[in-house]
């Protein structure tokens, strides 16, 4: 097995290393395996030779303890953790979670709200000297500015905030190489300033091309919220590495400017990656506090691509990861999979093969490679684009390996799938075999609504397009003899849904016989198009009004309806009902979705007391 990386003094001198060259700071604990970003990007400099060392959620209240490790010759990272802080600590209702799966025995109060900003804070304080770079999924997506749904209120960027030199958005590989390489040879901070991939501060925009773009400032979006919906829209329509330009947004006195994406990772990139030498475990001193629960999930799984087309928009991976597919080989991945059959837990089964969206393996189109992603047109939505390559050969083919491998019982797939995208396939070869061999009992899908309107909102596939996937999947089903089902995901409150949507799906959860034991609230994450509707009121795409709820109390309505028939939900759906002018749906008949006591026969009901008399309680009384 590999070591894992210093994380103590006593584990730099085991090294022998005098002084490190990168401390990482993360909100996270330390598992070292490839889903999680402190490890990747560590694993990566130490793979250039740098000598790095990782400091796990230290305890903010307590300056010391940034210093534990020695100051670094070089610089200091950042990352907020695997999630967005914020996310990690409050739910859609803005209570506070119980449960923090990305620290030891799950504890919650490890790590600081806005834990980027208030490590590179402190960081800046001790060695104000030292070259601060912050990264991870909470710098790159709150880089501009934007609404904080947690907070209320409209924050500026985070170098803003966190004082940090330079922020990376989207994977940051190889944007750390390029990085450490300027750092170690004695290069300034303004020497970075082209780094693709990358984000700063500055004073000064007198230098850049005429061409880039200059988004409404942070004062005029404080004050005008369509403004903010453009802005949003314009950052958006510059994300692809081929065609997407310099982005400049004024935040109080400075400028943020935003450098083009890194160009996608090739095949041979992605492997290198993902073959170093992982442990694949969390750091064995988390043990006695129970370990990391965040490792269950994906120690048995393998990523083998990144980047989604699929463009929802209350996700914003494709502005993280980007909408081009990349992907690993099959000979990476199946060394991969040796690794997880040689670990003495693995119990036969991988549990997943995928990446955001598991059955995309291969850009859109053949186009995306030179020229980039469309900018005014999704590949999927509003209807599927004629050059799309629905293909799922690669992918098939890479299963097969999979599952033929000594040791393995059997490769799930629980990552998305896309059913549009499988049903846009001519050849439904990948349909037979992931109902024989990949999913046990259950599929996970998320068709997220049905209501045409909210759908629109969403950017996702129409309700023809998932009862249709459902028919052509019971019928595989029905002709391989296996008893499985589908499980859909939907969402409530989400932009574009009133009570009236609310109330549609609800009768089309009871049409289809479906009674979804959790409800997911929406929530506005940062960086999303959803959160950019759910602040404005205004969808930044065609700049149309959009209906948004900000009410708890409309969003309890609406997450009733879609468990109506919990007794505990009956007053809060007979409120929404009669809201909306539905009170047909309430009766006797079949169609209602409460029930009412109108015409049932007076039956007495059974007490306490009839127990204590010797009735049986299961006795008609």
């Amino acid at each position: 097995m590999s070591d894992f990386l210093p994380i103590s003094k006593e584990d730099i001198k085991k090294y022998g290393w005098e002084q490190i060259d990168f401390l990482f700071i993360s909100g996270d604990a330390y598992v070292d395996h490839p889903s999680f970003n402190t490890a990747v990007i560590c694993r990566v400099l130490e793979a250039n030779g740098y000598k790095v060392a990782i400091l796990p959620q230290p305890d903010w209240r307590n300056i010391n303890s940034f210093t534990a490790l020695g100051k670094p010759r070089l610089g200091v990272l950042i990352s907020g953790g695997n999630l967005d802080s914020m996310l990690c600590h409050y739910t859609a209702a803005r209570k506070p979670r119980t449960i923090d799966n990305y620290t030891p025995g799950g504890v919650m109060g490890k790590r600081p709200d806005h834990a980027t900003a208030v490590y590179s804070k402190l960081i800046k304080k001790i060695w104000p000297d030292i070259p601060v770079i912050i990264g991870g999924i909470e710098a790159s997506l709150r880089r501009f500015a934007h609404y904080d749904y947690w907070e209320n209120k409209l924050m500026p960027s985070i170098l803003v905030d966190s004082k940090a030199d330079l922020l990376i958005y989207g994977m940051g590989e190889r944007q750390i190489v390029e990085i450490a390489s300027y750092l170690a040879g004695g290069a300034s901070l303004e020497d970075m300033h082209y780094i693709r991939g990358t984000t700063y501060l500055t004073a000064n925009i007198d230098n850049l091309d005429n061409d880039a773009v200059l988004l409404p400032s942070y004062s005029d979006i404080q004050s005008d919220k369509e403004l903010f919906a453009q802005a949003f829209h314009q950052q958006s329509q510059e994300q692809d590495p081929f065609n997407g330009k310099i982005v400049i947004q004024k935040n109080a006195n400075n400028f943020v400017v935003q450098n083009p994406a890194q160009y996608p990772l090739t095949t041979k990139e992605m492997d290198a990656i993902y073959d170093l030498p992982y442990c694949r475990e969390v750091h064995p001193s988390y043990l006695p506090l129970g370990g990391v629960p965040a490792i269950e999930e994906v120690q048995f799984s393998i990523i083998s691509q990144r980047g989604c087309f699929g463009s929802c928009a209350f996700c914003a991976i494709h502005s993280h990861q980007g909408r081009i597919i990349q992907a690993r080989s099959h000979e990476s991945i199946i060394k991969e999979a040796q690794a997880i059959i040689a670990l003495p837990s693995f119990k036969g089964y991988i549990h997943d093969v995928g990446g955001p969206t598991a059955n995309f393996r291969h850009p859109s189109c053949a186009k995306q490679l030179t020229e980039g992603v469309c900018k005014d047109r999704q590949c999927l939505f509003p209807t599927i684009c004629p050059n799309l390559d629905a293909d799922h050969t690669d992918y098939i083919n890479l299963l097969r390996k999979l599952r033929a491998l000594p040791g393995v019982k059997k490769v799930f797939i629980r990552s998305g799938i896309r059913y549009d995208y499988l049903l846009a396939d001519k050849n439904q070869i990948f349909l037979d075999e992931l109902c024989r061999y990949h999913i046990s009992g259950q599929l996970k899908i998320a068709p997220e609504h049905i209501s045409p309107k909210v759908l629109k909102c969403m950017g996702k596939p129409s309700k023809d397009t998932y009862l249709k996937f459902m028919k052509v999947f019971n019928a595989k089903n029905k002709e391989i003899g296996l008893k499985q089902f589908v499980v859909p995901y939907f969402i409530s409150s989400h932009p574009g849904c009133s009570l009236k949507e609310a109330v549609e799906l609800a009768e089309f959860l009871r049409d289809t016989d479906r009674h979804p034991e959790q409800v997911q609230d929406f929530i506005p994450t940062p960086g999303s198009a959803s959160t950019a509707m759910y602040y404005s009121g205004i969808d930044p795409a065609s700049n149309k009004k959009v209906y948004i709820t900000q009410n708890p109390h409309t969003k309890a309505m609406q997450r009733a309806l879609m468990q109506y028939k919990n007794p505990k939900n009956r007053a809060l759906v007979k409120e929404a009902l009669e809201e909306v002018g539905r009170t047909d749906l309430i009766g006797m008949s079949d169609k209602c979705l409460l029930r009412s006591d109108i015409g049932r026969p007076n039956v007495k009901q059974r007490t306490k007391f009839d127990v204590y008399k010797g009735r049986h309680p299961k006795k008609k009384v």
